[in-house]
């Protein structure tokens, strides 16, 4: 076994006002546009650096700093 330690740093980004507008409608029906494509589904789960879109009893799993724009789904 090796008696070195490594160390391991994570950074991440975190956007103050983002994580609080997306706390403020959390458990509503949103739509998600990333870097990738968009995501429509109900916002279960608000944490600093992802979110949780729920859609069809699937959960995805979206890095915050991968969202363009965000906003409720009207539908």
């Amino acid at each position: 076994m090796n008696s070195h330690s490594q160390n391991v740093s994570m950074n991440s980004a975190i956007d103050p006002y983002v994580y609080q507008t997306l706390l403020s409608i959390q458990g509503t029906s949103i739509v998600v546009q990333t870097t990738q494509g968009s995501v429509r589904g109900l916002l279960k789960n608000v944490m600093p650096d992802h979110v949780v879109v729920e859609v069809s009893e699937t959960p995805f799993f979206v890095r915050t700093q991968q969202i363009v724009w965000v906003h409720p789904d009207q539908r």
